[in-house]
């Protein structure tokens, strides 16, 4: 069993995932990088980062046989968004703004193929990493690879949130808690109990659906008050905020050290 689908089946099966975002240092290393640094996933956004379908691609590639499973985030909810990812070998799907159960159906239709979906047949290529397997055995195992990850960062698609997990094929709930405390007009105020029950609903909506919960942030009090909750997938930050807190750290240890 590869990386992807035993990490998909892990997080089915009530355990954690660890891992990240990504949306600038698209580089060769990245993914080693953090497969050595211990993490199960990385998220690769095209959303706010501007990358291209080339360079998700070559990350991709670069992943391939390093145990990380590379997941990606796509511009927009529609079927070639979705479909581009998947085909340029995308182990996951994380749709953005997800607010309704027909939009989490949509998906699901989108990434598995029959009899799970009405993904569209293409063999052999990326998506493969350009194995040659027979058409049924490929689509049986991208349906157990691909983890659908619905990101609930509006209002709408909290109060949906249940429904939307309950879903076949949906495997995770994310909180987008920066759009969602926008969405509630107290942007940031995380500690607000607007928040405090958006982060309490989405984890009982996990709880009463068997998926998993998950968010992403740099600030480990936040990370561990979600965890207690219950949430199962962890995004430790993104590549930007991980470098710029520890070159802020060095570079003050060290102008501390010469004065």
């Amino acid at each position: 069993m590869d990386a992807a689908t035993a990490l998909r089946a892990k997080l089915n099966g009530g355990g954690h995932a660890f891992g990240t975002m990504a949306f600038e240092f698209f580089t060769p290393g990245l993914t080693a990088l953090l497969h050595h640094a211990g993490c199960d996933f990385v998220i690769l956004d095209t959303e706010h980062s501007g990358a291209g379908i080339d360079t998700i691609k070559q990350q991709i590639a670069y992943a391939r046989g390093l145990g990380i499973a590379v997941w990606a985030r796509p511009a927009a909810k529609t079927y070639a968004h979705v479909a581009t990812l998947l085909d340029a070998g995308a182990d996951g799907i994380m749709a953005p703004m997800l607010e309704t159960p027909e939009e989490a159906r949509d998906l699901v239709e989108w990434s598995r193929y029959r009899p799970e979906g009405k993904r569209g047949c293409a063999f052999g290529f990326a998506q493969e990493a350009y194995r040659g397997m027979s058409a049924l055995d490929a689509q049986k195992a991208a349906n157990e690879r691909i983890t659908l990850i619905g990101l609930i960062e509006t209002k709408k698609g909290l109060a949906n949130a249940e429904a939307i997990l309950a879903t076949p094929g949906m495997d995770v709930g994310w909180m987008g808690h920066f759009d969602m405390s926008d969405d509630f007009g107290i942007p940031g105020r995380f500690e607000d109990p607007i928040m405090q029950k958006a982060f309490d609903d989405l984890a009982q909506a996990a709880k009463n659906t068997g998926k998993a919960a998950g968010t992403a942030d740099a600030d480990m009090n936040f990370l561990k008050a979600q965890a207690t909750r219950g949430y199962r997938c962890h995004g430790y930050g993104n590549d930007v905020a991980a470098l710029r807190m520890a070159m802020s750290r060095g570079i003050a240890d060290l102008k501390a050290m010469v004065a």
